[in-house]
């Protein structure tokens, strides 16, 4: 029987993972589709909403990925005014299985980077657009810089997460990491275990979302401060998680992130060769989550890719005030926040 003190761990890595927002019932029958929507080619539906300018007045158009538990409805703090002096045209949209986005069981790193290219076709948005990932929609991006990199003028990662099984990563580097455990604790779990773990992660006992948000392991006290003003973790409750569905969406999106990666991020090459690259990771150095150590070892790595840190920031660095508006103008302007940029580190061989 797998032990109370694991499931609470993984319990605990579950919430860490998931961004703070919410994410409206995944049941038609319940709740009437209320977003606009495509159809995708292998009739799957996809939901979305836009904002900013029109997109026929757009300079530059942006693809924002949400993490596990989240939604197209995640919120972030960028200025109108910088909006509409930018022309920035924003679309975010529910990834499948997610809101209002119907489930796909078949999901891929590759399915994930082909999704949103048939989102930027279909909705005419240009042949090349910005891609936001935010937590674990990162690893979207990542896939997106390795199936579709002709079609992307820039991307922006998010306090994105590490898979473990990255080749490239060195074992001196991740040996002693606790998270790592616990991934692959609860991959085995999700791999051999489905109908045990669904039973488990909903019954009384653990503890609850409350609980869990205010947790100095998990949250740095920015965080904290954060989740007081936020919605927390609807997606995580022990009613959500009862649903086959929503459990289902949530199963399948944890063993493609931190599953068998079909390349290896650290062998990619940049899809701006010819010009300065607009590649950007956004770190927060007090992160719970992602130590920032190996993420500035992933930057190091591949020195096409600008790396940025939030000195005293935790894993809800997307929800910061100033935050958003410097990660746009970084990513569509090129423009230098000194206050974001790390510290010298020590490198690992």
């Amino acid at each position: 029987m797998v032990s109370r003190a694991a499931i609470v761990l993984l319990m605990g890595l579950l919430g860490m993972v998931y961004q703070g927002t919410q994410l409206p019932p995944n049941d038609s029958a319940i709740t009437p589709v209320v977003s606009p929507r495509i159809r995708l080619r292998d009739g799957r539906y996809m939901a979305y909403r836009e904002r900013g300018v029109p997109k026929e007045k757009a300079k530059h158009s942006i693809i924002i990925v949400h993490g596990f538990g989240s939604s197209k409805d995640m919120n972030f703090q960028a200025p109108q005014e910088l909006i509409d002096k930018l022309n920035i045209h924003i679309v975010q949209y529910d990834r499948a299985g997610y809101g209002e986005s119907d489930p796909y069981p078949k999901r891929s790193l590759e399915s994930e980077a082909l999704d949103i290219e048939e989102l930027a076709d279909q909705l005419q948005i240009g042949s090349k657009f910005y891609v936001i990932g935010v937590s674990m929609g990162s690893y979207a991006a990542w896939s997106c810089l390795h199936y579709i990199p002709n079609r992307l003028a820039g991307v922006a990662m998010i306090a994105p997460i590490i898979n473990y099984k990255w080749p490239s990563l060195p074992e001196s580097l991740v040996k002693d990491d606790y998270r790592r455990k616990l991934v692959k604790f609860s991959l085995w779990l999700a791999i051999y275990t489905p109908k045990l773990l669904h039973w488990w992660v909903s019954q009384k006992w653990l503890p609850s979302n409350s609980v869990i948000e205010k947790n100095p392991a998990f949250f740095n006290g920015r965080d904290i401060d954060i989740l007081k003003r936020i919605p927390g973790f609807p997606m995580l409750t022990k009613d959500k998680l009862r649903d086959q569905v929503v459990f289902d969406t949530l199963r399948g999106d944890w063993l493609v992130a931190f599953g068998n990666w079909e390349f290896d991020p650290m062998k990619l090459s940049s899809p701006f060769p010819h010009n300065k690259s607009s590649v950007h990771i956004w770190q927060g150095y007090e992160d719970k989550v992602v130590p920032s150590k190996i993420q500035r070892y992933v930057s190091e790595k591949l020195p096409w890719i600008q790396y940025h840190e939030v000195p005293d920031g935790g894993h809800l660095v997307v929800h910061y005030s100033g935050i958003f508006e410097a990660i746009l103008k970084a990513l569509l302007l090129g423009e230098e926040n000194l206050s974001y940029k790390p510290r010298p580190a020590i490198s690992v061989s």
